[in-house]
């Protein structure tokens, strides 16, 4: 099968920014208050609702996943990019990290407990989300819980360069509202939902939307 165009542009660009990404983007230890207590508010509803494995999806180098790991979950990693991939195992040999796309999991249908989606559903064309939506409602087991990360906003970037190194990836930012409606469709009830200002760009947004999969399986 043929990959889709912005999934390798996805690919191609963090592997040429990885080693830099690394450098410049803080760790979850260094993220704003509100951020870690979204991550950890997160880990213990899935705690809470029995566990299971957690699906960080676009886990970059595995940092986030680690944290995840040492807040209780048994968290695994997922990316398109193989040189994040490489330094997320050698940053944590004793962690699982594959090579894949999140938008099409070789996960069993119901088996996780949660998804994590860190600042990467942003690379996905608008008209892709519903089909990721619900390729993240199948693997999440009945009841389980997403915590989406990102950018919200209305507009679609191209950028040139990212972390001192050409890409060729695009943004596509919507509406905080788009985001929970798509979700719903999806089959998810958002339960939480954090916006906080942008201070460099007032048309853009922080937010977390934390989710969950409906309880009837076949919603």
């Amino acid at each position: 099968m043929t990959e889709p165009a912005h999934l390798a542009a996805v690919r191609v660009s963090y592997d040429t920014v990885a080693a830099d990404y690394l450098r410049l983007v803080v760790p979850p230890e260094g993220m704003d208050p509100v951020s870690r207590a979204v991550l950890g508010a997160f880990a213990e509803l899935v705690r809470e609702t029995g566990g299971g494995e957690v699906a960080d999806l676009g886990c970059g180098p595995g940092r986030i996943t680690a944290y995840l790991h040492n807040l209780g979950l048994s968290a695994f990693g997922v990316d398109v990019s193989g040189a994040m991939i490489a330094l997320a195992r050698q940053a944590y040999p004793g962690l699982r990290f594959t090579v894949g796309s999140m938008g099409a999991l070789e996960v069993a249908d119901g088996s996780l407990g949660g998804i994590l989606a860190w600042y990467s559903v942003h690379h996905t064309p608008a008209e892709q989300l519903p089909a990721l939506f619900a390729e993240f409602a199948r693997v999440l087991a009945p009841g389980g819980h997403l915590l989406l990360g990102g950018h919200a906003g209305d507009e679609e970037r191209h950028p040139t360069s990212a972390y001192g190194h050409p890409v060729s990836y695009a943004s596509y930012l919507l509406p905080v509202g788009r985001l929970v409606e798509l979700l719903e469709q999806a089959g998810f009830g958002v339960t939480a939902r954090v916006e906080q200002p942008n201070t460099q760009n007032a048309n853009r947004s922080h937010v977390c939307l934390v989710a969950r999969r409906a309880q009837d399986a076949g919603a």
